[in-house]
C-alpha cells in the first residue's frame, strides 16, 4: 500500500473509532487485570493470615487458594471477551476502513 492510502486510512472517522474504541477496551481490561493482581498481592503482603483461612471448617482449600484460581479462571474469561470482541467488532470496523481505502485509491 502506498503512503497515501495510509494517509487517508488515518484520517478517516472511521479509523479513529476503531483506535478510540479498542483501546478504551484495552486499557479498561488492563486496569481490572492489574487491580485485581496487585490487590492480591497486597493482601498476601499485609493481610497473609486471611488468605490462609479454610474457605469452611474442616476444609483442606484455603480463601488464598479460592480467590487465585478465581483469578486465574477470570482472566482466561476476560482473555476470551477481549477476542470475541476484536474478532467481531474490531475485525468489522477495520474491514469497513479498508473497504474505503480501496475504493478512494482506485
Amino acid at each position: 500500500m502506498s503512503s497515501e492510502m495510509y494517509e487517508h486510512m488515518r484520517s478517516n472517522p472511521k479509523f479513529q473509532k476503531l483506535v478510540a474504541r479498542r483501546g478504551r477496551f484495552a486499557w479498561t481490561l488492563a486496569f481490572i487485570v492489574l487491580a485485581m493482581f496487585y490487590g492480591f498481592v497486597l493482601v498476601v503482603a499485609f493481610k497473609p493470615a486471611l488468605l490462609g483461612r479454610p474457605i469452611m471448617p474442616g476444609s483442606m482449600v484455603t480463601i488464598g487458594v479460592a480467590v487465585e484460581l478465581f483469578m486465574f479462571i477470570f482472566f482466561w474469561v476476560l482473555t476470551a471477551v477481549y477476542v470475541i470482541r476484536a474478532n467481531g467488532e474490531f475485525d468489522a470496523l477495520t474491514q469497513d476502513l479498508i473497504k474505503d481505502a480501496w475504493k478512494e485509491n482506485k
